[in-house]
């Protein structure tokens, strides 16, 4: 502090350094509270608050990784999804034939009403082929065994991926959908096969085909895209045992109906699981680096009043040297 014998010294104003230097002080805070009003944030460098700002860069860093990973596990379900779609179709169609086989059943048709049910029974199954040849996700047939050409890791049977299901190396959640056709529904997987006297399973397109996938290379073999015949002389017995196969079509859609809700509901549970932790880190990084307006504002108005009264002192100081030379006749 100054004495009052530096308000006479005319070589060094003491009192002018001081404001001065309390001036250039009380101008830094204001830039300062300045600049965390207009970003919003408390600390927007290291030498604010060097062991916050690298705590916030961890969670930020984290923060990004888990809502990627939110976003990969919206794609996986939308692969399931449309799995979903293709399976409820599939389901429609083998209720269909059910209901054609009962009816088919029935020893009071003739042949020709036995022969035209059996068109749209094949017209259904054909059906179900046309679901599995169209259901693709990103280009990539997902039931077809198509989808086994284009990841080495993919076994002959089904489609297994696994989804980066967190921001860590080890989220991961891996998913399995089997291959079907519907021969591989009525059990038909490696060519014609009889189901019930006239109605048989036989390869409607060409049989499966072996794909290369590698380095390494790995053979997978698309599984026969077999339909259903039903021959002209078809019974009713015939219908009365396609019956039973039908049941076991529906059995073997439900198995794989069952494994899909359990991926679906996995990956539901993810969701939640990175919704509730994406807002957790989001909290804490909020808490290091966000400012808290109504105290910051009213701190920036404290260093507006300090900063007029600075200047003031600041020009009252100047004034002393030139009171003197006044003083000595020489002003």
């Amino acid at each position: 502090m100054s004495s009052f014998g530096d308000f006479n010294r005319v070589n060094t104003n003491i009192t002018a350094l001081e404001a001065q230097l309390s001036l250039n002080k009380i101008n830094k805070e204001l830039g300062d509270s300045r600049l965390k009003l207009s970003t919003g944030f408390r600390v927007n460098k290291a030498e604010d608050d060097a062991a916050g700002f690298a705590i916030a860069s961890r969670l930020k860093s984290r923060v990004a990784g888990l809502e990627k990973a939110m976003q990969n596990v919206g794609d996986a379900k939308s692969v399931l999804n449309m799995v979903e779609g293709a399976y409820n179709t599939m389901m429609d169609n083998l209720i269909e034939m059910k209901s054609l086989a009962t009816q088919g059943a029935n020893a009071t048709l003739g042949q020709d009403e036995r022969n035209y049910i059996g068109a749209q029974i094949e017209a259904l199954a054909n059906d179900i082929n046309d679901v599995v040849n169209s259901t693709k996700y990103n280009d990539v047939n997902l039931l077809d065994g198509a989808a086994a050409a284009n990841d080495a890791a993919v076994p002959a049977g089904n489609y297994a991926f696994t989804v980066q299901s967190g921001e860590g190396a080890n989220d991961q959640t891996a998913i399995t959908i089997d291959f079907l056709n519907a021969g591989q529904l009525f059990g038909d997987t490696a060519g014609a096969a009889t189901l019930s006297g006239a109605i048989v399973t036989g390869a409607a397109t060409a049989a499966g085909t072996a794909f290369a996938a590698g380095p390494p290379v790995v053979a997978a073999v698309e599984p026969t895209r077999t339909s259903i015949t039903v021959g002209a002389g078809v019974t009713a017995a015939d219908y009365n045992g396609f019956i039973t196969d039908v049941d076991g079509a529906i059995d073997v859609l439900n198995a794989d109906i069952n494994t899909l809700g359990i991926n679906q509901r996995t990956l539901s549970s993810k969701e939640v699981q990175l919704a509730q932790a994406i807002t957790a880190n989001s909290s804490a990084q909020s808490r290091i680096m966000d400012t808290d307006f109504a105290a910051e504002q009213s701190n920036a108005i404290r260093l507006q009043i300090l900063q007029q009264t600075a200047t003031a002192a600041l020009s009252q100081a100047n004034m002393g040297p030139q009171a003197v030379l006044g003083f000595l006749g020489q002003n």
